[in-house]
């Protein structure tokens, strides 16, 4: 066999770690109390109703169980015992006592992982019991098996969420938000069918769950928003506009569409949401610059602020300083004009004489190799003193000039005389200064 090839890292040899989409396995947590400590042995038979009671310790305490403890145990089970505990769970779903049929549904979900036949169908029909506690557990169940078995309970979860009972509904939307984890693509379909109710609270819901699809629903997601961008409600184009900014990090051509529209909205908290969006994308899109550019003009006051907090990003020195120059002749918001007359600002120009000293860049360091070159010729680098160039041969040369005699010489202090310059010739003439009558006056 062909061993499995894993990407390590030269130096270490440790496995790399590699970016991957998050998957997100939804289990069913199994319920615990007294009833655990109930024998395998005795189980199926207090589940069944084929013995009464049954006398355990649990947590140094003694424990009588009945039939509905025998029921909650059937969890437990699995392999081909698992059989036998789905029939006698079966069974329970017809029991009289509502105390039994509460048992059943808490217990459903566990059972339901190894085996599920016919127990969604009970599900249903247990969600409109005359009991309220039946209903109520129930309920409990829906949202706990509703992001494990999407497919079982989808026709059950699309009645529900839109109950006329505040219970049942909040119950199944729990459900239908765990599903965005584990099942996007389900969860958009319920969306889909949401956005077209007439009531205005199943639409808004429906929105408030696109931001939490957006990063795996596909596509899909992008038709469901623009949807509800177009929506007469306006709380839902504010839902639905705030998942902008996590779609641009994303998709940012169809992020800048959308935030286009949401610039035109009548609304300034979609129109916000637009800028929020152009914010988090790539400044450098052509149409994205557009949009901001145009929002400089806009009668809304926050959607001018945070265009004008963008112009930096999007422009260099020169085009800013011309672009605040022409804003601020017809800026009137005395927040917006601050920010303006900051980027008309030019420290080389306006600036003092320290602030335009420190936008100065210094001289680059003259090499060292061309510094002694120049020094050894006698020009001066910067404002340093010239060095003194020693060489071998200057001690030499002073030291012919100026021979010192011997010690054992007694007559080395003694220079002769020329002839000339005993009669007064000299090789070198100095022009003597004229006489002048300066020092008479």
């Amino acid at each position: 066999m062909v061993r499995e090839y894993i990407a390590r890292d030269p130096r270490t040899g440790l496995p790399l770690n590699v970016a991957r989409s998050k998957k997100v396995d939804k289990k069913i947590v199994s319920q615990t109390g007294p009833w655990v400590s109930i024998s395998d042995v005795d189980v199926l038979p207090l589940a069944r109703g084929e013995i009464d009671q049954v006398q355990t310790r649990y947590m140094d305490r003694t424990h009588t169980h009945d039939r509905s403890a025998g029921v909650r145990a059937l969890g437990r089970f699995s392999g081909a015992s698992i059989h036998d505990a789905h029939s006698a769970l079966m069974v329970a779903f017809e029991q009289d006592e509502a105390e039994i049929r509460v048992a059943a549904l808490d217990v459903l979900p566990e059972v339901a992982v190894r085996k599920s036949n016919e127990l969604f169908d009970w599900l249903s029909v247990l969600l409109d019991d005359e009991d309220a506690q039946v209903r109520m557990a129930a309920s409990r169940c829906l949202t706990l098996t509703a992001p494990v078995f999407p497919s079982a309970v989808e026709t059950i979860l699309g009645n529900e969420l839109r109950s006329s009972q505040k219970s049942r509904m909040d119950a199944a939307w729990a459900g239908l938000k765990a599903l965005c984890d584990t099942w996007p693509e389900v969860v958009v379909h319920h969306i889909d069918t949401l956005l077209l109710e007439d009531e205005a609270v199943l639409r808004r819901k429906a929105a408030g769950l696109l931001k939490r699809v957006v990063a795996r629903g596909g596509p899909s997601v992008w038709d469901l928003i623009s949807w509800s961008l177009n929506d007469i409600d306006v709380e839902v184009r504010r839902i639905s506009a705030r998942t902008l900014p996590s779609l641009a990090k994303r998709e940012s051509r169809i992020a800048t569409s959308f935030a286009e529209r949401a610039m035109l909205d009548s609304d300034s908290k979609v129109r916000l949401s637009g800028i929020k969006a152009l914010q988090t994308m790539d400044t450098d899109h052509g149409r994205a610059r557009e949009l901001v550019v145009k929002g400089t003009a806009s009668s809304d006051v926050q959607v001018r602020r945070a265009c004008v907090d963008l112009l930096p990003r999007l422009f260099g020195e020169d085009v800013l300083r011309t672009m605040a120059s022409d804003l601020l002749k017809t800026e009137t918001d005395p927040q917006i004009a601050a920010s303006l007359k900051e980027m008309t600002f030019d420290v080389s120009i306006d600036g003092t004489e320290d602030q335009k000293n420190a936008q100065l860049a210094p001289a680059p360091a003259v090499p060292a190799i061309d510094r002694e070159v120049a020094e050894s010729q006698g020009k001066q680098i910067g404002l340093e003193p010239n060095r003194p160039v020693l060489t071998d041969a200057a001690p030499e040369k002073s030291a012919e000039k100026t021979p010192t005699p011997p010690a054992s010489d007694p007559v080395g202090a003694y220079r002769a005389v020329s002839q000339d310059e005993m009669m007064g010739y000299d090789d070198e003439f100095e022009d003597e200064e004229p006489e002048t009558d300066d020092e008479y006056f």
